[in-house]
Order: structure tokens, then C-alpha cells, then sequence
């Protein structure tokens, strides 16, 4: 049996998310909780043993990232498939639209204009399986974190759905 460790920690906290905007693709940095958020939990990291720290393109993502790299001493590399989710024709809208959370439970299909779970799955899972026997930080998104932990725990339908990782929140698996 392989060990490693991954280490799962959603982006800080942007405008989008301060309002419950679906946030996917739309490149929107941190606002000034977010980057107090980052910084808090880059001081937490300090003493982690890191082999790989990826992190998402988008600048959310990156801003995290480089307030961990800053405290730890740690380079990141950007690895695209850590992008979150594209929401199509959902993105920018009420987190609690009802059209928006009946998509969110058609696991199958993609979102008008966007990807499925399972486009996701497909980008990330194998990812995944390239860190065995590594210890790696990922700095990503929440739709990216719900696949990570879905990867790594049972789910049920409705706990995926449902399942939140809070902003600049690290989770390890």
C-alpha cells in the first residue's frame, strides 16, 4: 500500500461567493476577507512536508496559492485540470436558482453550455493517481473538492450534491 498524503484547500473567499453567485470559470479574485483567509491559512501550512503543490489558473486560486508559497517557502506549478467547473449558461447565477439545483442533480448531463460531474471526475481522477506516494497540497475549487472527496469517500446522491468545502477550508485524504 502506497502512502501519501493530499491535501485539498479551496480558494479563499471572493465577491461572488460573499453574494452566493455560481462561481465557475469567471475569473474573479480574492476580496479582502479572502486574502486575510489565505494568509491565515498559509500560517497554519508552515510546517506540512510538501513533494507536489499544484494549484488551479485561476487567479482566486493562484492568489491562495501564493500567500501558502510565500510562508512555506514552497513553488507551486499551475495544472489545468484543477480548473473548477465550467457552469455555462449558470454561471454568475443565484447559487439557489431552482433551474441552477435541478442541473446540480443531473449528474450525468452537462450544464447548458459547461461539463458534467463526470467531466470533471474524468480530468481529476486521474490526477489523482498520478500523486500515489506523494505528499500534495491542491489549491483548487469547491465543484473540485466535491470530486476529490467523492474519489476518496462513498457518497450518497444527495450528500454530493449538498457536500460544501468552505473558502481557504483544507481538507486531507
Amino acid at each position: 500500500m502506497v502512502t501519501r498524503m493530499i491535501y485539498v484547500v479551496r480558494h479563499g473567499e471572493t465577491e461572488w461567493n460573499a453574494i452566493d453567485k455560481v462561481l465557475g470559470r469567471t475569473d474573479i479574485p480574492l476580496n479582502a476577507k479572502g486574502i486575510e483567509q489565505a494568509r491565515k491559512l498559509a500560517d497554519s501550512l508552515k510546517d506540512l512536508k510538501i513533494d507536489v503543490f499544484l494549484c488551479s489558473p485561476l487567479s482566486r486560486a493562484r492568489q491562495t496559492a501564493d500567500a501558502i508559497s510565500d510562508v512555506t517557502g514552497i513553488r507551486y506549478d499551475i495544472d489545468d485540470r484543477l480548473i473548477e467547473q465550467d457552469f455555462g449558461r449558470f454561471e454568475g447565477v443565484d447559487r439557489f436558482d431552482c433551474g441552477y439545483q435541478e442541473a446540480k442533480r443531473e449528474y450525468f448531463v452537462r450544464y447548458p453550455g459547461g461539463e458534467s460531474y463526470f467531466d470533471m471526475a474524468a480530468r481529476v481522477f486521474p490526477l489523482i493517481k498520478e500523486l500515489e506516494g506523494v505528499n500534495a497540497l491542491l489549491v483548487t475549487h469547491g465543484g473540485i473538492c466535491r470530486i476529490i472527496r467523492s474519489y476518496f469517500e462513498d457518497m450518497g446522491n444527495e450528500e454530493f450534491v449538498l457536500f460544501s468545502q468552505g473558502n481557504c477550508e483544507i481538507r486531507t485524504y
